[in-house]
């Protein structure tokens, strides 16, 4: 019963733009991931770490775009869903309901510290980078479980490239604000 009065919350188009942002998250990452291979493996920094900010970014448009507290988190479980039923690259099985819904609460956690819903650069920034640390230090933990200076380099890279992300997620919503699709 609980999960009907959460969902109805949320309009068709809401609905429609939480499964689009998803699945566009879910679709971007084997393209982004080895493209910074390149770059990240020769440095030996994993490249979920540095790549993160740039497939995080969809969690936190359609947050930004929904304005809905959960969006983050609804988004997160719909791509875990994706993944598993997929077999999408980065796959952790099961354990991709915890790597793929906690960065999307990140970003609904962020996002609650704003008036009217009015998000501004500091929302997309700081909600992208909560989001990208969260995912790579939940796979640290789970799989990988590396020392605690490597944890923090990889952790820095995290934040920067969530930074990026979220600076890219709010030039779109003011290009869609622009355009008047969005509010």
């Amino acid at each position: 019963m609980q999960a009907k009065s959460f969902l109805s919350n949320f309009s068709v188009f809401n609905l429609i733009v939480i499964a689009m942002l998803s699945g566009l998250g879910v679709a971007t990452k084997p393209i982004i991931v080895p493209l910074v291979h390149i770059i990240s493996g020769p440095l030996f920094i994993p490249g979920g770490a540095v790549a993160g900010g740039f497939y995080m970014f969809w969690i936190v448009l359609g947050a930004a775009i929904v304005k809905k507290t959960g969006t983050g988190t609804l988004i997160g479980i719909v791509q875990s869903i994706l993944v598993i039923a997929t077999g999408a690259m980065g796959t952790h099985g099961i354990m991709s309901l915890v790597s793929y819904t906690l960065p999307g609460m990140m970003v609904d956690i962020v996002f609650l510290f704003s008036k009217d819903k009015s998000y501004n650069i500091l929302h997309c920034l700081f909600g992208c980078m909560a989001a990208n640390v969260t995912g790579t230090l939940i796979s640290n933990i789970m799989f990988f479980r590396l020392p605690p200076v490597t944890v923090a380099l990889i952790l820095s890279s995290a934040a920067l490239s969530g930074a990026i992300g979220g600076i890219i997620a709010y030039s779109i919503i003011k290009g869609l604000k622009k355009i008047n699709i969005i509010l």
